[in-house]
């Protein structure tokens, strides 16, 4: 059972209390519990069962401007007093850093939305095993599938943060994850591919005998792949891939990346980085929502930002430390971005298709080939050739390359948006990438 939350807070009050006691001049505590139960199948048989309980502590103490933290997982008192006189005696030696506060009172949450990302349900581990037979049977139907992996995980969790200028809230979430791996083989060479389904409510993650299907029919669809020569050439990259651009998006317009200089977006703001058509949004209260949160890991509420409007760079993502060394408020973005997504484009999934006559459609990027300092971008892939909007054959040891600056400008959005992940964005189409092949 997943700890109250009153008891949580009894924890963060007593740590709070102590710390000031000892002379802290702030001081912001996270007590949180966490329950994973995960059920794992090899080849159609029970391979592995396993559940974990975590509960911690993290406590940072203040005085002045010297800032130091330490963490457990033993929320016993007369262990936790321990450790908080021994943070409390290594602030007073960590040199002053002018930048250590707790964030401005004014931007902490004051109204906790009810965003429904809790769900008490609970699937025992026989329903779990059941879920995943029906899975694997489904994913092994063709003779051409040889191997297959899945598994299904439940995740419970509900944590208080808590600081010394007030705030003292927190919140239940939960999540439940099925995916199945499948490797196909024939005559001529063997392809392996995947597909899952994580949602914070269990009645609304995908029908086990469908998700099984898909997984398989993507693996078999990428059996005799070909080589092709290197070309510049239009390139489609599907949602799976698309969306890792807005994460390195992410990283490259974070405050910590800003403020250090190690981005290619620094001093963009304002300034035009995308094509006019584009715009980025980062949501945090979406019902239900994968990546939604009330407030970010310093208690700052948290709004709608809209990063990007046709193709300019609005806004950071911003917390307190770095937000001070760039002279910018935080904006509830300390830990990252929640629910980051491209809004649709113009032009729906066929027409983009075939919008030349030739297109490499991109289901598997390999290697981390994004360079946030200078904006490069190389990785191995694999996928598709398109010719006149039809898929002709997989091909595959390929590599291609560009650079994030000009390749930001030149995406063309589908009109396909789903969200299924903490980041997502339609299908997507850049013009003019060098790839390499035989």
């Amino acid at each position: 059972m997943i700890k109250d939350q009153e008891y949580l807070k009894s924890k963060a009050s007593y740590c709070l209390d102590l710390a000031k006691k000892l002379g802290a001049t702030d001081a912001s505590v996270t007590i949180g519990n966490s329950i994973s139960e995960t059920v794992n199948f090899r080849n159609k048989t029970l391979d592995e069962s396993n559940r974990s309980d975590s509960l911690a502590m993290g406590i940072e103490t203040y005085i002045g401007k010297k800032k130091s933290s330490i963490s457990s997982s033993n929320l016993l008192d007369e262990n936790l007093k321990i450790l908080i006189e021994k943070c409390y005696e290594t602030t007073k030696i960590t040199p002053e850093d002018e930048f250590n506060s707790l964030p401005d009172k004014e931007l902490l949450a004051k109204n906790i939305k009810d965003l429904n990302l809790y769900d008490q349900s609970h699937i025992e581990n026989d329903k779990k095993i059941g879920y995943l037979k029906e899975l694997e049977e489904a994913a092994s139907i063709d003779k051409k599938i040889i191997n297959t992996e899945s598994s299904f995980t439940e995740d419970k969790s509900n944590f208080i943060l808590a600081n010394s200028d007030g705030f003292c809230n927190g919140y239940k979430s939960s999540s439940f994850t099925a995916s199945c791996v499948t490797v196909a083989k024939n005559e001529n060479n063997m392809e392996r591919d995947y597909e899952f389904t994580s949602k914070c409510h269990l009645n609304d993650i995908s029908n086990p005998s469908e998700l099984g299907k898909i997984a398989a029919e993507q693996t078999i669809k990428k059996l005799n792949p070909k080589k092709i020569g290197s070309d510049k050439l239009s390139v489609i990259f599907d949602k799976r891939i698309s969306k890792g651009f807005l994460s390195s998006f992410a990283g490259a317009i974070s405050a910590s990346s800003i403020a250090r200089g190690t981005s290619f977006l620094k001093d963009k703001l304002n300034q035009q980085i995308f094509s006019n058509e584009i715009n980025v949004i980062d949501k945090p209260d979406l019902i239900k929502g994968m990546g939604s949160r009330c407030f970010d890991s310093e208690g700052v509420k948290t709004d709608t930002l809209k990063l990007v409007s046709n193709g300019i760079l609005n806004n950071y993502l911003v917390d307190t430390y770095n937000g001070k060394k760039l002279n910018l408020k935080s904006n509830g973005r300390s830990g990252g971005s929640t629910n980051l997504y491209f809004e649709n484009g113009n032009i729906n999934y066929d027409d983009l298709l075939k919008s030349h006559s030739k297109i490499l459609y991109v289901t598997e990027t390999i290697g981390h080939g994004t360079n946030l300092v200078t904006g490069d971008y190389s990785v191995g892939a694999n996928g598709f050739l398109i010719e006149n909007g039809e898929f002709k054959y997989p091909v595959n040891e390929i590599t291609i390359a560009g650079n994030l600056d000009e390749m930001f400008k030149n995406i063309i959005l589908a009109n396909d948006l789903e969200f299924k992940y903490s980041v997502n964005s339609p299908t997507m189409m850049i013009d003019g990438m060098t790839v390499a092949g035989k």
